[in-house]
């Protein structure tokens, strides 16, 4: 008799996804009973990841969408061409599908990263796509999503410098799955991995100094996995003494915000965490 095979360690192995056993198995729920889904978390804590594994693993097509704060509601459904339509005037063929129209006619699935940066406009435009699987585009007319058509979606907490809230009407379409920093030792194997550096004590050193700008009170925003990946990446590639301090000095201020009363100058308040890390360590 064949053994089953567990989805979860599958899309781990594929995709290399160190733990989120819990997040992956809500996702592959969520999307396999037909419901959208959004994924909240902190920048750097594999929300794309998770969602795009998922999408695979279930043999989903996929139509990215990268949100900002000018993205415009033609963008996401589509325009006419002007030469074309001064050609032929406003017909099918002057018109060229955005990613949301393409997603509902081809039944795909529309991925929508950072879904809280775009203009409310733009996020309304979503309402009746994921309600009643409709799209009134002026002048070509009603659009339904063909069988298969669902959204995933992406947001950053709103402290966060350029995002904004989801309308109550827009987080009532989604399934929500919440994305939170992982634990020391996924951390620590997550870099092992993506740097493929055998220095365990570097790892270990820079895990523990990123994990440490999440928890001070003199910062308003801490450092994700990334800051701990770079500064491997960069101590492992450098024969200079202190290397880890060099590569927190270029790591870390792109990554890090401290609280306006923190009277410390930002470098000083770094070396002082290479410093407690090494202790930790």
């Amino acid at each position: 008799m064949l053994r089953s095979v567990n989805p979860i360690g599958q899309i781990q192995r594929d995709h290399g996804i160190v733990g989120r056993a819990d997040e992956l198995a809500m996702a592959l729920t969520v999307l396999a009973c037909g419901r959208h889904l959004l994924l909240e978390g902190p920048v750097g804590v594999g929300k794309t990841t998770v969602a795009l594994a998922v999408c695979a693993h279930l043999g989903r097509g996929v139509v990215r969408v990268d949100g900002d704060d000018r993205y415009s509601e033609s963008k996401l459904t589509g325009w006419f061409d002007p030469p074309l339509v001064l050609a032929k005037g406003y017909h099918e063929e002057t018109f060229f599908a955005g990613p949301l129209v393409a997603a509902m006619r081809d039944g795909l699935v529309l991925f929508v990263n950072e879904l809280n940066r775009m203009p409310e406009g733009v996020q309304n435009v979503l309402l009746p796509a994921l309600d009643e699987g409709l799209l009134i585009v002026p002048r070509i007319g009603e659009v339904h999503a063909a069988a298969g058509f669902q959204v995933v979606a992406t947001q950053n907490p709103v402290e966060y410098i350029a995002t904004g809230h989801l309308s109550e009407a827009l987080r009532d379409r989604f399934e929500h799955v919440g994305l939170h920093y992982q634990d020391e030792a996924e951390e620590v194997e997550i870099v092992r991995r993506e740097t493929g550096c055998d220095d365990l004590a570097l790892v270990a050193d820079a895990v523990a100094l990123t994990r440490a700008t999440r928890c001070d009170p003199r910062f308003r925003k801490g450092a994700s996995v990334r800051a701990a990946i770079a500064m491997v990446a960069l101590a492992a590639a450098s024969d200079a003494p202190d290397a880890l301090r060099r590569a927190a000095s270029a790591a870390l201020p792109t990554r890090v915000e401290l609280r306006d009363e923190t009277a410390a100058p930002l470098p000083d308040v770094l070396d002082e965490l290479v410093d407690g890390a090494r202790k930790k360590a």
